[in-house]
């Protein structure tokens, strides 16, 4: 008898982006063949929030969050507030800071990071957050504005210093396909430390294709590889993880638990 396949919850990618490969369409079907379940389209901006919402609608194993990324930061809220009640919508974000590439002014960043962060408060909605190069910031503003229920660090590129500051708040880490690559023993080791009820996994496809579809387009469908990491690290099972990090995201995203 064959063995079913693990079914897996990919908290965090971009499919109606033009580089996933095939399209939306192929890549939401190479995902189900993989054992990915179900998804979460990210809005990172006004277009991005709407074409998210339009695949949601269209699939009932796809799911949309509303966001104002911190590179689009300057371009404001208008318009995305209305996005957010809509029955497909399961989240805010992608928000945050990022300091690496400062594509908005760091003032703009923190206010819109706020805004997005009160906005979760006032829909009772998990947050989903970007940060890069800005942790302490980060924490500021998410002590200064209240953290979210369920907040989530996605595509976590921390140390395990930075890991159990998350967790110390309550928030959830979700893993990429970086976690397989050769020089990210650190964030190797903070998946190792994270407590098993607090870990998720993402693709962020279209970018960060993990080991070893490394220099391709990534799609949803090669979130196993990023599992498969996660499972040798912390010398559990495949079948495992997939069942914690699916578990974890039907109480992170409490939306797509129906």
């Amino acid at each position: 008898m064959q063995t079913a396949k693990p079914e897996w919850v990919d908290t965090h990618c971009h499919v109606t982006y033009e580089d996933i490969p095939g399209g939306a369409d192929v890549a939401l079907i190479a995902a189900r063949e993989a054992g990915v379940k179900r998804m979460i389209t990210i809005g990172t901006d006004l277009k991005t929030s709407k074409a998210a919402i339009e695949l949601a609608s269209a699939n009932k194993d796809v799911w949309a969050t509303v966001g104002l990324h911190p590179h689009d930061a300057k371009n404001g809220l208008d318009g995305l507030h209305e996005l957010i009640t809509h029955d497909r919508v399961v989240a805010i974000g992608e928000c945050g800071l990022d300091y690496y590439y400062n594509h908005s002014d760091r003032a703009v960043q923190r206010d819109i990071f706020a805004a997005q962060i009160a906005l979760a408060h006032k829909h009772k909605l998990p947050l989903v957050i970007h940060t890069r190069e800005a942790w302490d910031e980060t924490f500021e503003i998410l002590n200064s504005c209240g953290v979210p229920d369920r907040t989530i660090f996605h595509c976590f590129t921390g140390s395990p210093v930075e890991a159990k500051k998350c967790l110390d708040i309550g928030a959830y880490l979700s893993f990429s396909g970086i976690v397989t690559f050769k020089k990210a023993q650190e964030i190797r080791d903070a998946a190792e430390v994270c407590s098993a009820d607090k870990m998720l996994v993402e693709t962020d496809s279209p970018f960060l294709a993990p080991v070893p579809h490394r220099g391709k387009s990534n799609q949803p469908a090669f979130l196993v590889e990023v599992g498969a990491c996660l499972a040798e690290v912390r010398n559990v099972s495949l079948e495992e993880i997939a069942r914690q990090t699916t578990q974890n995201a039907t109480i992170a995203f409490p939306g797509i638990a129906a």
